[in-house]
């Protein structure tokens, strides 16, 4: 069994895979203290919980949090006897092509879905990862990575105008019922939500603008179903993006080495 592992800046993901399909996956909190005891206690009582009863032979991870690395490490030697893969390490391989400028250093998440796209998908498409971070990856015809834009995320706008402004409150992203805010959470709302939807658009549009040939935009991360909703933006909305890119990328590797 493979355990594959998601390590965001505010989540991690654990999922459990048979080779087929996924038999169970797990959110928690993303702290790079927290030792490989903690997660396998944790991990082990889930288990238990939803009566699994499996043997973890193999484990791959990406992690855009580099503390968090070293004791998913311990995790996977002291508790699974394996070494894991870890990707955007020189022995982990992928399945595409990394066409950036030489020596920048691309996001292992955002390598993952490039790879978890171009499976789903196929090419020319544009992924837009509503995390921590708002990214949007550009996947070539054959499946590369070409580059993309970082842009702040959601909740990271509202916290930053809640802290930065004082008589500002903090308040949850939603879709307002109008454009024109009748109270200051409104006003605040509409801003976030449309700001967003805007700022969709036009890179998008940017983008396939600057490809010159139409390309197939597909969303992921916490907040993509309420923009998915909301306006035709997206072609397309995949939940577990990351993971099964994971998936694909272990699976080559194996077949590989």
């Amino acid at each position: 069994m493979l355990l594959a592992v998601d390590c965001g800046n505010t989540n991690t993901v654990f999922a459990i895979w048979d080779g087929e399909q996924f038999l169970a996956s797990w959110r928690t909190s993303t702290e790079w203290q927290r030792t490989a005891d903690q997660y396998y206690v944790w991990l082990s009582t889930l288990m238990k919980l939803q009566k699994l009863d499996v043997q973890i032979t193999d484990m791959i991870i990406s992690s855009t949090v580099p503390r968090v690395v070293f004791n998913l490490r311990v995790l996977a030697d002291r508790y699974f006897s394996t070494r894991p893969l870890v990707v955007g390490k020189p022995d982990c391989l992928l399945p595409v092509d990394v066409r950036v400028d030489a020596g920048t250093q691309v996001g292992p998440d955002r390598l993952v879905n490039t790879v978890a796209g171009h499976d789903l998908y196929g090419g020319d498409l544009i992924m837009v990862d509503f995390g921590t971070a708002t990214t949007f990856d550009v996947v070539d015809t054959d499946g590369a990575y070409i580059g993309g834009v970082i842009s702040p995320g959601v909740n990271l706008s509202l916290e930053a105008l809640h802290q930065a402004a004082a008589a500002l409150p903090h308040v949850d992203i939603s879709k307002p019922k109008t454009v024109i805010g009748t109270n200051t959470v409104a006003c605040m709302q509409s801003g976030v939500f449309w700001g967003y939807i805007g700022l969709v658009r036009e890179i998008c549009a940017r983008i396939k603008a600057e490809r010159a040939r139409d390309m197939r935009v597909i969303s992921t991360g916490g907040l993509a179903p309420l923009f998915q909703q909301s306006e035709a933006l997206f072609d397309a909305f995949q939940d577990d993006l990351t993971i099964h890119g994971l998936t694909v990328i272990h699976k080559y590797n194996k077949d590989n080495t």
